[in-house]
């Protein structure tokens, strides 16, 4: 996507180097950061330099790249990372495709490096054609007027390589002319929404208001929401959706609302072996503190007593009866088994 009339993906190779955005810092701050190890990359995932599903897995490539060139055992570096994010499913694909093709032979660098960009264009083409099969969705509700959609977290092109999942549709329809907007869910803890989901629409132009979370069940209540489209960091075989903490409680108001309620992802994100979804929790500490800007200073504020006890749970599950399809670069499928398979029929298992 373009940032100030230069096109940048998240995260990429230069001269053999790794590089990516630093998302910690946004709005407020657009940095660069040069990864050059496999510890630098595990810190990058875990400490949310880079974090959403297909950018996770991207990630997990490079760094496998990064881990081959410093002369680290494969297996090694891939439990290192594997151990980063527990809920992601493209982060785990993503190190089994370098262990397969480092299994094949050839210069391990070389072929690690080839593996590892092969990964984040397949990711920059599913999420490119996400948004062509999503539009569709778009177009049918713009026949009755301009499209207002809600989205929870981020899963625009900062939580992928390039385009997004869940935001690839918007962008698609702003791009053909459809008079569209966002409501955007500040998404607590981390803010994503706040900090990331509303700059990206910044840049692209596009109408948003920010929200706070609790505010998505009054707006349908009252017919301000056309639809809502949401991202995943794990879908099962039977349709039921993982992602960011506090999407389960929009698709419940959506249901009762009768808004169409819709997640967005590319088939590295289903896990089509397991049933159960891994929850990560995470510090605690991005619950009791907030980030923002002041006095020119990117600060982080306590918001509770210091001896308060937190609970972060980073992610929910949203079961499949909620959702009224799902939006994969192959097409539009009901969150079903039946859906899911014949869509992916070669996808059985992992």
């Amino acid at each position: 996507m373009m940032v100030e009339n230069r096109h940048y993906r998240t995260i990429w190779a230069e001269d053999g180097d790794v590089f990516i955005i630093d998302q910690r810092h946004l709005p407020h701050r657009f940095i660069i950061e040069s990864l050059s190890g496999l510890e630098d990359m595990a810190r990058a995932i875990s400490d949310m330099h880079v974090r959403g599903a297909g950018l996770i897995g991207a990630a997990a490539g490079y760094g496998m790249y990064l881990a081959v060139r410093e002369g680290i055992e494969p297996q090694k570096a891939a439990d290192i990372l594997i151990g980063t994010r527990p809920t992601a499913a493209n982060l785990g694909k993503a190190v089994k495709r370098q262990l397969e093709a480092l299994e094949g032979g050839g210069n391990p660098v070389k072929v690690s490096f080839e593996q590892a960009n092969a990964i984040a264009d397949e990711d920059a083409d599913f999420c490119r054609r996400i948004g062509e099969h999503g539009l569709r969705i778009i177009e049918d509700a713009a026949e009755k007027g301009p499209v207002n959609i809600l989205t929870h977290c981020n899963a625009g092109w900062l939580a992928f390589v390039d385009h997004g999942s869940a935001l690839s549709p918007v962008y698609a329809a702003h791009d053909t002319g459809i008079d569209v907007h966002v409501w955007v869910d500040e998404t607590r803890p981390v803010n994503q929404g706040a900090r990331l989901t509303c700059w990206e629409l910044s840049m692209a132009g596009i109408k948003h208001t920010l929200i706070t979370d609790n505010t998505g069940g009054h707006l349908m209540q009252n017919g301000m929401v056309d639809l809502c489209i949401v991202g995943s960091d794990r879908t099962n075989r039977f349709g039921d959706v993982a992602n960011k903490i506090g999407t389960y409680l929009k698709a419940v108001a959506a249901w009762d609302n009768k808004v169409p309620f819709y997640a967005a992802l590319p088939s590295t994100t289903f896990d089509l072996a397991k049933k159960d979804i891994p929850i990560e929790q995470r510090d605690g500490d991005e619950v009791r503190y907030v980030q923002g800007l002041a006095d020119g200073r990117i600060m982080r504020v306590l918001v509770s007593s210091e001896s308060t006890p937190a609970a972060n749970y980073a992610f929910d599950v949203t079961p499949s009866r909620l959702v009224t399809g799902l939006i994969t670069e192959r097409g539009i499928c009901e969150a079903s088994e039946r859906g899911i398979l014949g869509l992916f029929p070669n996808e059985s298992s992992d």
